[in-house]
């Protein structure tokens, strides 16, 4: 009778144990869903950031060269006030265009997913399941 005491004794410190390891290892996955979410949101704002200073940059581009360049061109081209300010305002909405175009692109790019998280629960739960006995 004493050994099957001391195996369920055995038995009933494993399971704490285990239970203790899993407490661990799960508030371990929660630290790691935390950082990783952390970081791509991180990277999302920089990006977000990126397209809106495009656009802005497109914009003041545009506010501080109309009326000089629609005079230049005018004067240079001798040609009409509104056909220079069409010339003028189809580069400046090139540019912009392009700029916001490479910002769209680099946002999709961005994984919100948690997936080094995703893959290491999956790996916890076959090592919680290989656990038992």
């Amino acid at each position: 009778m004493p050994e099957l005491r001391q195996q369920e004794r055995s038995i009933g410190e494993l399971f704490g144990q285990l239970t203790q390891d899993m407490t661990l290892l799960v508030r371990q996955e929660i630290q790691l869903a935390r950082t990783e979410m952390s970081d791509k949101l991180s990277r999302f704002t920089t990006n977000l950031l990126s397209v809106g200073a495009g656009g802005f940059v497109a914009y003041l581009g545009g506010l501080a060269l109309v009326a000089a360049l629609i005079l230049a061109i005018r004067d240079l081209a001798n040609i009409s006030l509104a056909l220079s300010a069409v010339i003028v305002g189809a580069v400046l909405a090139i540019v912009g265009y392009v700029m916001l175009q490479r910002g769209l692109k680099e946002l999709k790019r961005v994984d919100l997913a948690p997936r080094r998280t995703v893959e290491t629960l999956k790996d916890d739960v076959q090592w919680a399941k290989e656990q038992r006995p």
